[in-house]
C-alpha cells in the first residue's frame, strides 16, 4: 500500500467568510479613513485658532466683547422664551375680530328695567379724514407722541416713562404705544401681568406688519372704550356732549382724549373738575409736543368743555360684562337682541358703596387697595357682582378673572367630604394638636391648640390640624375628587396644603361652591342671563325652560350637617361679625398667609354671597383677616339685601325670627315669561298679610289675592333715590400717623398698639 493510501482522506481548506467578501480591507479601509479625517479635523481647527489669535483682545476691550456676546445669547434664548409664551396670542387673530362688535345688546334687571347695552355705543362709521384734527392731535400728544415713528413698540418712549416713573417713585407715564393698547383692546384682557406685556408686544407687531398706520389710529379710536358704556370717539362725542365727532371743539377734544388713560375716573357725567382738569393737562401736552401755541389753546382752558347732564345714568359695567360672555355662549349674536338677566340694580349699588367706603377707611391703614364681590340666589342666579374698585381705572373682573387662595374657606368643602364619604358627624371628635404629613406641619392661627374638639367647633374656631387629620384618614385622591363636584378645579393628586386652601380659585367658582350648601346639596352654574329676546320678540333662550335639571350631588341630610356647623361659626366663631339679627345665615371666613387674601363666604335661606379683599400685585395687607372687613363688608350687604324680601328658613338652618316692619312689602319673584318688559309690573305682596296692607293709612283695601302693584317705572324711580341717598359723600376719617388706637366705627373694632391684635366683640382670635 503506497503512502497516499496510508493517509486518511484530506478535505479542501476553505478560506474564511471575511477574507473571501474582503471584510478585512474594508475594515482596514474605514480605520484609516476615521484617522485621516480626525487629522485633518484638528488641523482644520489648528488653523481656525491662529487665524482668530489675530483677533485677540485684551482689557476692556476683550470685557466690552464678553458682555456684548453675553448679552446677544440671553437676549435670543429670552426671545425664544416670549415668542413660545405670545403664540397663543396669536389664536385670537384667526377670528373676524374687525366685526366682533358689530351687534347690538340692550341688558334688563331682573325687573324688567334696561341697566345698559354693549356694542350699541359704537360708532365706526365716520372716516378718520373727517375726524377734527385738534382731536387726533390731542389724541396723539397724550398717548404717543412717537406713533409715526416707531414700530409698534416705542423703546424711547418707553424708556423715558421708566425714567421718569423712577423720578418720581410711582407710575407717572406709561409706555405702551399706541399699538399696544389697541393690541390690549382687541384681543387681551386688562390683567396686569408679565404674559399678558408679552403678549401684547408681540401682537403689537402683528398690526403693525398687517395693517397700516392709519387703520391702527382708526381702529384704536373707534374700539377704545370711553366710558359710559360708549366705545370709541364718535360714541362717546354723542353721549358725553350730545354731538357729533365731526363738530367737537377743541376744549371738547381735549376732554375725550383725556379719557383713554381712565375712562369712569375722569368721565365728565360722573366727575366733571376731575374730567376738566385732565383736559387741562391734554392741552398742555397739546403745546409740550409742538401741536399748537399756549395761545392757541387759551381760549380751550378759559372755556371747559360741558358735558351732557348723564349723572342719571348708571352702568353695573363688571356684571354687564359678565353678561355679556355668558350670552355668546349660549347662542351666536343676533343683530339685535335684548337680555332680561338677575341682576338687582339696588344690591348692586349697595355692594359698590360698601367696598368703595371701606377701602376708603381702611385701605390705606391695613394696606387694602382692591375687592370683589358677588351675591345671588341658592340656584345660581348672580344678583350682584362687582369686580373691582373701579370700572374706569381697571376693567379686569376680579370675580371671574383673578386666581388668588381661599385659604380656611375652602375647608367646608373638606368638611361636607368627612360628612359624606369618612362617616363622620358634627358631633365626632378628634385631637387638634401638631400633625405632620412628612415636613409638612399646619399650625393653627397664633399656634393654640384645643385638643379634644367636634367637628363643629373646629371649623368654628377655623383650627388648621383637624381637617388635615380628617384627609389624611379618608384619602387624599378620594377628598380631591369629591371637591371636584362643587366647581372646584383640583388636579388629580393634589399637594396636601390643598386641604387648608392653599390653592388657587376664582371668587365666581366660591359662589357657585356655597350654593351647593344653600341649595340644600346641587351643583349650580352661575348666570346672569335669564332670557334672551331677539329683534323680532321671539324668545331664543330661556333658562328654566332650556336648561337641564340640576345635579344634586351631596345628600340632602349631610347639607343639613355641614350648614348646622357653618351656622355655630356665625353665631359664635371666626364670622361673627357677618351675624345678622334675626336672620339666621351660615359661612366660612378665610385667610392665606402672610394676609395676602382675606375672604368671607356666606348665605342664609335667601341668598348667597362671596366677598374677598387683598392688592392686585399679591403683596401683604396688614395682619387683615376674613373675619374682620369681608365678614363686615358681607353683613352689610346682606343686611340691605334682606330688606325686601320675604325671608326664607335655609335647609339646615333655624327658622327666621326678624319681623317685618307694618309698611314693608316683600318683593315677588319676578316674571319669566316671554312678555316682560319696560311696561310690566313688579308685584309686591303685603309683608304681614291682608290686614297689614289695609292698615295702611290712604291705601286701598287689598288682600292676599288682590296684592299692591307698582310699574318698573315707579320702583325705578325709588330705587335712584335710595341709592343717591346711599352713595352721598361721605366724611373720611381723620388719618392717624400709626395704628395706635385707630377706630374703625362700623366695625366696633380697635387696633391696639404695641399687641398687633384685633379685639372686638369679645374676641381675640378673629380668622
Amino acid at each position: 500500500m503506497s503512502d497516499r493510501q496510508n493517509e486518511p482522506d484530506q478535505k479542501p481548506t476553505r478560506r474564511p467568510f471575511w477574507r473571501r467578501f474582503g471584510f478585512l480591507e474594508l475594515d482596514a479601509w474605514i480605520d484609516s479613513g476615521l484617522y485621516s479625517l480626525w487629522i485633518e479635523t484638528l488641523d482644520v481647527l489648528a488653523n481656525i485658532v491662529v487665524f482668530f489669535r489675530r483677533f485677540r483682545l485684551t482689557g476692556w476691550r476683550w470685557l466690552l466683547v464678553d458682555i456684548l456676546g453675553d448679552v446677544l445669547t440671553f437676549g435670543v434664548a429670552g426671545s425664544v422664551l416670549m415668542l413660545a409664551l405670545a403664540l397663543p396670542a396669536f389664536e385670537s387673530t384667526r377670528k373676524d375680530w374687525r366685526h366682533d362688535v358689530d351687534y347690538s345688546v340692550t341688558f334688563l334687571d331682573r325687573y324688567g328695567n334696561e341697566i345698559g347695552k354693549r356694542g350699541i355705543r359704537l360708532n365706526d362709521s365716520v372716516p378718520l379724514d373727517e375726524l377734527p384734527p385738534h382731536l387726533i392731535k390731542a389724541v396723539l400728544a397724550t398717548e404717543d407722541r412717537r406713533f409715526f415713528e416707531h414700530f409698534g413698540i416705542d423703546v424711547i418712549g418707553t424708556a423715558r416713562a421708566i425714567v421718569e416713573n423712577l423720578r418720581h417713585n410711582g407710575v407717572t407715564q406709561g409706555g405702551s404705544s399706541l399699538t399696544q393698547q389697541l393690541a390690549k383692546n382687541l384681543f387681551l384682557s386688562n390683567e396686569r401681568s408679565f404674559e399678558r406685556k408679552i403678549k401684547e408686544a408681540f401682537l403689537a407687531l402683528w398690526l403693525e406688519a398687517n395693517l397700516s398706520k392709519r387703520e391702527i389710529m382708526k381702529l384704536y379710536l373707534d374700539r377704545a372704550y370711553m366710558g359710559g358704556g360708549s366705545f370709541g370717539v364718535a360714541a362717546a362725542a354723542e353721549f358725553y356732549f350730545g354731538k357729533n365727532v365731526r363738530d367737537v371743539s377743541l376744549a371738547e377734544a381735549a376732554m375725550l382724549a383725556g379719557l383713554f388713560k381712565a375712562p369712569t375716573k375722569y368721565a365728565p357725567h360722573v366727575n366733571l373738575p376731575a374730567a376738566r382738569a385732565r383736559a387741562n393737562d391734554v392741552l398742555s401736552n397739546l403745546v409740550a409736543a409742538g401741536y399748537y401755541s399756549e395761545g392757541q389753546v387759551l381760549g380751550a382752558r378759559r372755556n371747559p368743555a360741558k358735558a351732557v347732564d348723564r349723572s342719571r345714568n348708571y352702568s353695573p359695567d363688571y356684571f354687564l360684562d359678565y353678561a355679556f360672555q355668558e350670552v355668546q355662549e349660549i347662542a351666536p349674536l343676533d343683530h339685535s337682541i335684548t337680555v332680561k338677566t338677575s341682576l338687582d340694580v339696588g344690591v348692586q349699588k349697595k355692594a359698590e358703596e360698601v367696598l368703595e367706603n371701606s377701602l376708603r377707611q381702611y385701605g390705606e391703614e391695613l394696606d387694602i387697595s382692591q375687592g370683589a364681590m358677588i351675591i345671588g340666589d341658592p340656584d345660581g342666579s348672580i344678583r350682584t357682582m362687582v369686580g373691582g374698585r373701579d370700572y374706569g381705572s381697571s376693567q379686569y373682573n376680579r370675580a371671574t378673572d383673578a386666581l388668588r387662595q381661599p385659604g380656611s374657606s375652602f375647608k367646608p368643602y373638606v368638611y361636607t367630604a368627612a360628612l359624606t364619604i369618612g362617616g363622620y358627624n358634627p358631633q365626632s371628635v378628634i385631637n387638634d394638636h401638631v400633625f405632620c404629613i412628612g415636613d409638612w406641619c399646619p399650625h393653627n392661627f397664633g399656634n393654640k391648640y384645643y385638643g379634644s374638639v367636634t367637628l363643629t367647633t373646629a371649623i368654628a374656631q377655623s383650627l388648621n390640624s383637624v381637617p388635615v387629620q380628617l384627609v389624611s384618614a379618608i384619602g387624599r385622591e378620594k377628598v380631591a375628587a369629591f371637591v371636584r363636584r362643587f366647581g372646584i378645579n383640583l388636579p388629580e393628586k393634589p399637594d396636601w396644603p390643598f386641604v387648608i386652601g392653599a390653592i388657587e380659585v376664582h371668587v365666581i367658582d366660591q359662589f357657585s361652591g356655597y350654593t351647593t350648601f344653600a341649595s340644600g346639596g346641587f351643583r349650580n352654574k352661575p348666570h346672569a342671563v335669564d332670557q334672551i329676546i331677539n329683534g323680532t320678540g321671539q324668545v331664543i333662550y330661556d333658562r328654566v325652560r332650556d336648561n337641564p335639571p340640576r345635579e344634586r350631588i351631596v345628600p340632602e341630610e349631610k347639607i343639613a350637617q355641614i350648614v348646622g356647623m357653618m351656622h355655630h361659626g356665625v353665631e359664635e366663631g371666626t364670622g361673627v361679625r357677618a351675624k345678622l339679627e334675626g336672620i339666621p345665615a351660615a359661612g366660612k371666613t378665610g385667610t392665606t398667609q402672610e394676609s395676602r387674601d382675606a375672604w368671607f363666604c356666606g348665605y342664609t335661606g335667601n341668598l348667597v354671597g362671596v366677598v374677598w379683599i387683598g392688592n392686585d400685585d399679591n403683596h401683604p395687607m396688614n395682619k387683615v383677616t376674613g373675619g374682620l372687613v369681608p365678614a363686615q363688608m358681607w353683613h352689610d350687604v346682606m343686611e340691605f339685601a334682606h330688606q325686601n324680601l320675604e325671608l326664607k328658613q335655609g335647609i339646615g338652618l333655624p327658622p327666621p325670627t326678624r319681623k317685618a316692619p307694618d309698611n314693608a312689602y316683600a318683593l315677588a319673584k319676578p316674571a319669566t315669561s316671554a312678555s316682560s318688559n319696560s311696561s310690566s309690573v313688579v308685584t309686591l305682596a303685603p309683608a304681614n298679610g291682608p290686614q297689614a296692607a289695609k292698615a295702611k293709612p290712604g291705601a286701598p283695601a287689598v288682600d292676599a289675592d288682590h296684592p299692591w302693584q307698582l310699574t318698573n317705572a315707579s320702583l325705578s324711580v325709588l330705587t335712584e333715590i335710595d341709592g343717591l341717598m346711599r352713595t352721598a359723600p361721605t366724611i373720611k376719617p381723620q388719618k392717624s400717623s400709626s395704628l395706635e388706637g385707630y377706630a374703625l366705627p362700623t366695625m366696633g373694632l380697635t387696633v391696639l398698639a404695641g399687641e398687633g391684635q384685633l379685639q372686638g366683640r369679645g374676641l381675640t382670635d378673629i380668622r
